[in-house]
């Protein structure tokens, strides 16, 4: 997240670095962990005041504990701008602008009382778990994910054009066969029904009355069942075709998979340049060409 030179050389800073940003010390990985609990709870808080029976019951011990968690943050955001060399830097990164957000909305809701819900913006900090738990090995099948979604960007978009002008047509057609008389009392109200069928979401809120309607909305379902495999497919291929790239091609088979068995188990399937079995490790031989 930070470089080696936003690292303070010596000193008090140093040390406040070393247990708020890493979390090889025993310090900073208890630090990190409790941050993390701190972070759920709130969360979890959050979500608990929204029902309104728990609401009326423990509203007031759950405002307090969101202001607690608030001050505690608000007091972590500037002790990790204090500690680095380049607090702007931070300021302007990915996760300083989460730690920020993390602060900001119940600050918010004192003016917009409504706001005071975005504190679930918190739940972005277990961003960090990757790093506590060492699992930015991961990162390298989500940039692997992110280059196939690139890759697959134009194909992916002339499919969403495809669609989109789709569900116009058919909203269009369901408006002058239907009418406002069955529900479709505009063009975009039955744009709306042609996602919502093509989707095969379904929520049946407005349904064809007539026997045309009725065919259109069959052919619109069938059509949803058709194309909602197609952005998995680019996609796939996309990651298929990166890892063929990164991998390199694999090794050529026997045109048989038999030709080549092995002289002591007598299993085959191996490749043209094998020098030893990869099921008993016995010597294959030298190869001849079919």
């Amino acid at each position: 997240m930070t470089s080696a030179s936003m690292k303070p050389q010596y000193g008090w800073r140093r040390t406040l670095y070393e247990i708020i940003f890493e979390s090889d010390t025993l310090a900073g990985k208890v630090f990190d962990l409790i941050l993390l609990v701190v972070i759920l709870t709130s969360v979890a808080a959050v979500m608990l005041e929204s029902v309104e029976s728990i609401r009326a019951r423990y509203g007031a011990s759950l405002n307090v504990f969101d202001w607690v968690v608030t001050v505690l943050f608000t007091v972590e955001y500037v002790l990790r701008l204090l500690c680095v060399n380049r607090p702007l830097r931070y300021a302007t990164s990915f996760f300083g602008i989460i730690d920020l957000l993390a602060v900001i909305p119940l600050y918010l809701g004192l003016v917009f009382p409504a706001g005071r819900v975005l504190v679930d913006i918190r739940i972005l900090r277990l961003l960090r778990l990757f790093r506590i738990l060492k699992l930015t090995r991961y990162m390298g099948e989500a940039d692997a994910l992110k280059r196939a979604l690139v890759a697959s960007r134009r194909k992916i978009t002339v499919f969403l054009v495809a669609v989109l002008s789709l569900v116009v047509i058919l909203g269009t057609l369901m408006y002058v066969v239907e009418g406002p008389e069955n529900g479709y009392t505009s063009i975009p109200v039955s744009i709306y029904w042609a996602i919502v069928t093509l989707t095969t979401v379904g929520f049946g809120d407005i349904t064809p009355k007539t026997a045309v309607g009725q065919a259109l909305a069959s052919l619109a379902m069938i059509t949803g069942y058709a194309i909602i495999a197609v952005p998995t497919g680019i996609v796939t291929a996309e990651i298929s075709r990166t890892r063929t790239r990164e991998d390199g091609p694999e090794p050529l088979l026997e045109s048989v998979g038999q030709a080549r068995a092995c002289p002591r188990c007598l299993q085959g399937g191996h490749t043209a340049d094998a020098r030893f079995c990869k099921h008993c490790g016995a010597a294959l031989g030298p190869h001849r060409a079919p």
